[in-house]
């Protein structure tokens, strides 16, 4: 359903540009912001700013269960008797502390990990929706629209990716 309304709004769209502007006053075209954002070298920036806090957070994580392993097994080892039921159940309290650490330290590390993520690519998405739209005044269009699977066929020579991905990488290189 809510491709049949984006098609019906698109298709309103042009019907009411090409009233108001006349069709030979119509200049349209299209832009896939997805394609332009993970081929610039932005979006390559970003990608590997996150990579690199996932790995990070990856081997404290990987650091944290090989501690919480290590608990466990020396916990095993005092089941059978040789130490008092006092020193076994200290370890077994350590033990659930690290765990209650471990699993809030999980937690706020994926937090942090998806606020960085959405504060990373929201600004670049922000950055590139005022490039296209400095590039649509500067260039007399009338109308870009975000390339998408809501669209049922859209001609290449409509297509400015390609032509956005150059202007964005050479504002970003400057």
């Amino acid at each position: 359903m809510k491709r049949i309304t984006t098609v019906v709004a698109l298709v309103l769209s042009i019907s009411f540009a090409t009233l108001a502007f006349g069709a030979e006053g119509v200049k349209l075209a299209t832009v896939d912001v997805n394609k332009v954002f993970f081929n610039s070298e932005a979006g390559k920036a970003v990608r590997e700013q996150l990579a690199a806090k996932a790995n990070k957070f990856d081997a404290d994580k990987k650091a944290k269960e090989e501690e919480l392993a290590k608990l466990k097994g020396e916990l095993e080892k005092q089941t059978g008797g040789i130490f008092s039921d006092e020193a076994h159940k200290a370890k077994e309290q350590v033990f659930f502390q690290k765990k209650r650490e471990l699993d809030r330290y999980l937690k706020a590390a994926e937090e942090e990990f998806e606020a960085t993520k959405q504060e990373l690519t929201g600004r670049s998405f922000e950055e590139l929706v005022k490039l296209i739209q400095d590039y649509g005044k500067k260039n007399g269009y009338s109308i870009i629209f975000f390339r998408n699977d809501t669209m049922v066929y859209v001609d290449d020579k409509f297509d400015l990716t390609d032509e956005i991905l150059k202007v964005y990488d050479n504002i970003k290189k400057k």
